[in-house]
């Protein structure tokens, strides 16, 4: 079975935020799975998808206090069409990336105990995102 939709996350402000089951709650065909894959591809280039710490929200925070440090809004940088925020979100996209490739085993996604999906927005003010999802495995 192959499946492939488009998903879409609320928008968000700056910072890390934990979205697997906004992104697991429009996958009803994951149930589905028997053996098989997700892949997620984000379609932004001042976002990031990364899969970390699901249950402490200062892992977040200090992740986000991390990158405004080694990535800040205020360098000079050539690209600011979009904002002193723009160069910046394009980099930490690129350090952290755009896409995660999951197991699916039984319906689930074979994610650690401790682990979740993050989007990093980058963007001070970053708008509803797009995630197309490739659904692949053995039915149940």
């Amino acid at each position: 079975m192959w499946v492939q939709q488009t998903v879409t996350l609320k928008a968000k402000p700056r910072g890390f935020h934990l979205v697997t089951e906004e992104i697991f709650g429009q996958l009803p065909a994951l149930s589905r799975i028997k053996t098989g894959l997700l892949h997620l591809l984000l379609q932004h280039t001042s976002a990031s998808l990364t899969l970390n710490e699901n249950c402490d929200p200062t892992v977040r925070q200090d992740m986000e206090r991390h990158f405004l440090k080694a990535v800040p809004d205020d360098a000079p940088y050539e690209h600011d069409y979009e904002g002193p925020d723009d160069m910046p979100a394009h980099i930490k996209s690129s350090l952290l990336g755009v896409s995660l490739l999951l197991p699916v085993s039984q319906g689930r996604v074979q994610l650690g105990t401790w682990q979740g999906i993050w989007l990093g927005e980058h963007r001070i003010h970053g708008g509803a995102r797009k995630i197309i999802v490739t659904l692949q495995g053995d039915e149940q």
